[in-house]
């Protein structure tokens, strides 16, 4: 039997804490607008600083019509906007179907070894590894055949972030052992399935020749300038070259080669140093000594850093998969940096370089982006080039100047002080430490940095969700800055930033903020935000669709959901705005304890793919495994055994595009 758990809830058991003990980049030191941290407090906190920086920085109709100028031209809204809900269901506008399609449990289609599910959580280790994982995330559509444009057929990628014991078994984390912690390896890492649209609407085929899962110990490559490097080397692998599995992944990439990148995030949840001592990167990272819920680290030495000192710095990484190939092997790139990754969206510049940004995702965390020292070329004839871009470049990290430019400040060895004598060896020890090397940099430090898209109507134009931080302005922490300009930042906002020159190779931009989430019936107005329609917090999953359309999903925490400063406003959404028009406008409420992730539309923009992750979550831990059903029994209803995340297919009635 494990260790009781923490009061935690497990997707993001460190989510709350801050592992950036640095003082750079808190813009009160340097910002021009004159408020001393007394009139800060005296002003409201957030809204004295949001009423002193420039209107242009700020989310109002001229700001968004300026950062949306050609974007959102001849595009509207057609949709009936949906109401707060608190209803255990997937709720869309009058005239949507949605439904729930590739459930966790469901077999992946792999010929001969395609187990079904049991909602008693009997299914066994080894068949665990042919299902769907739990808590499904970011997610990509893949046209078949590669390079075209197909959108009635094609290939589904998606994360299964993390898992909830009290589901996963029937006794929760009683009687524990190696092969417990083995099913739940199998329960997270990424699918691969492939799905077609038919008389009967979409289905998952089955079997396919496609169809794959990756696991925790599914072996990868690792390349780039930490490969081979000392501090990756294992006893397990002493060429530090090959690492089993990728966990805790969350958001994603997709590249124009057609290859899947996946991200992993919360990694060091999983990590445990029992002796107490831990090293300064330890910590800077999060890991610590307590265990945290998942018990790995008790049974399976490979999570114990006092045992495996090196283990950690084989994640944290982004990792590309090829769907087409399921027998190539996955790779870590470790040339876009060791981080807490929440997404990797990849552009590639007018030059013919890919850039990719990225977002770290805890308290005070940065944004970097990645650009590639080789150019992109078109064409299957040139996916072997293509597929080694991510192999080397410059990894950059961004800082948010008061005046509303900014300035992407490459972490490369021998510059800027990311030397031997600073505790940087070489570029591969700037990259497994890059939290580190940001640090010594002075980047801006974020209200937790998740999904980054760019506008496909206007070059060099990204935007970041910034999901909340409700210890900016507290005593000893950052306090707001013209980038982060609420203290207490409980509803978060969405961030802009237009690249010089509308390239991403630039090493400048100007910035600006397109929306400050809120509670429109808060006591407090910092808490308000600026939303003038349909109101949401908390925003996390962020794409276009084909037409340029801007959808946005929340994940309100649990602990938090329709209580506290967001009471009244239900359960989590999926909202949508056309940019220069400040409308926003709600599209989807998901079911109780859930959070709504993963966007993924089909070329033709009528068919939207939608993760519903971790229904049923309580407010506190783990699920009851003697009442998993406590606050949800979606998608199986009165008949199943236990929620159960899953991917849902939406389409238009009419046949029509989605959001029209």
């Amino acid at each position: 039997m494990g260790k009781p758990l923490h009061n935690h809830l497990i997707k993001n058991s460190h989510a709350d804490e801050v592992s950036n003990p640095s003082d750079n980049a808190a813009f009160s030191k340097v910002m021009d607008i004159n408020l001393s941290r007394r009139r800060l407090l005296q002003s409201g906190g957030a809204l004295g600083v949001v009423a002193a920086v420039p209107l242009s920085l700020l989310g109002s109709r001229e700001a968004q019509a300026a950062v949306g100028k050609g974007a959102g031209g001849g595009l509207s809204l057609g949709f009936q906007s949906v109401p707060f809900s608190t209803q255990d269901t997937v709720v869309v506008p009058p005239g949507y179907t949605a439904r729930a399609f590739y459930k966790w449990g469901d077999p992946v289609g792999i010929a001969g070894k395609m187990p079904a599910f049991k909602a008693d959580a009997s299914n066994t280790t080894l068949e665990q590894s042919y299902q769907a994982g739990m808590h499904h995330d970011g997610m990509a559509f893949f046209p078949l055949p590669l390079g075209s444009q197909t959108s009635s057929h094609g290939l589904l990628a998606m994360n299964h972030e993390y898992i909830d014991n009290g589901l996963l078994f029937a006794d929760g984390k009683e009687n524990w052992d190696l092969n417990k912690a083995r099913k739940g390896q199998n329960a997270m890492g990424v699918s691969v399935i492939e799905v077609k649209q038919g008389a009967n609407g979409w289905q998952v085929v089955r079997p396919s020749e496609f169809a794959l899962r990756i696991t925790v110990n599914t072996p990868m490559g690792i390349t780039g300038p930490a490969r081979g490097h000392a501090l990756m080397k294992t006893r397990a692998d002493s060429c530090g070259e090959r690492v089993l599995g990728t966990m805790q992944n969350c958001a994603n990439g997709q590249t124009p080669w057609g290859t899947y990148l996946t991200c992993e995030e919360n990694w060091s949840d999983i990590f445990t140093n029992p002796s107490g001592n831990i090293t300064l990167l330890e910590k800077r990272y999060g890991i610590g000594k307590e265990e945290d819920g998942y018990l790995w680290s008790t049974v399976d030495e490979r999570f114990n850093t006092q045992a495996n000192p090196n283990e950690p710095h084989r994640f944290g990484w982004v990792v590309e998969i090829d769907p087409f190939n399921p027998k190539s092997m996955p790779r870590k790139h470790t040339a876009l940096g060791r981080i807490k990754h929440e997404g990797a969206h990849v552009t590639v510049t007018p030059g013919g370089q890919v850039a990719v940004y990225m977002g770290d995702d805890q308290k005070f965390e940065y944004i970097y982006k990645f650009v590639s020292k080789e150019k992109y070329r078109p064409g299957n004839q040139h996916r072997a080039h293509n597929m080694r871009l991510l192999e080397e470049g410059t990894l950059y990290v961004a800082r948010f100047n008061a005046d509303g430019s900014g300035d992407w400040l490459p972490l490369v060895h021998g510059q800027n002080g990311l030397t031997a004598a600073n505790g940087f060896a070489d570029q591969g020890e700037v990259l497994v430490k890059t939290r580190l090397a940001a640090d010594k940099l002075g980047a801006t430090k974020m209200d937790r940095p998740e999904w980054i898209t760019s506008d496909p109507n206007a070059q060099g134009s990204l935007y970041c969700t910034l999901t909340n931080n409700n210890d900016r302005g507290k005593e000893g922490k950052a306090a707001p800055d013209a980038a982060n300009p609420r203290a207490n930042n409980r509803f978060g906002h969405i961030i802009h930033w237009q690249e010089q020159n509308g390239d991403g190779v630039q090493t400048a931009f100007a910035w600006d903020i397109l929306v400050l989430a809120g509670n429109k019936d808060a006591p407090k107005a910092e808490h308000r935000g600026n939303i003038k329609d349909d109101a949401f917090g908390s925003p996390d999953g962020l794409s276009f669709d084909p037409r340029g359309v801007l959808w946005i999903q929340t994940d309100v925490s649990s602990s938090t959901t329709n209580i506290k400063e967001y009471d009244g406003m239900g359960n989590n959404q999926m909202v949508a705005t056309v940019l220069g028009t400040g409308e926003y406008r709600r599209f989807l409420t998901g079911p109780n304890g859930s959070e709504i992730t993963g966007i993924a539309f089909t070329p033709d923009n009528k068919t939207l793919f939608v993760n519903i992750q971790h229904p049923g979550e309580p407010r506190e831990g783990d699920s009851d495994p003697a009442n998993p059903k406590a606050v949800s029994s979606w998608p199986d209803g009165a008949s199943g055994g236990r929620p159960r995340a899953a991917t849902v297919v939406i389409t238009k009635n009419d046949g029509g595009v989605i959001g029209s």
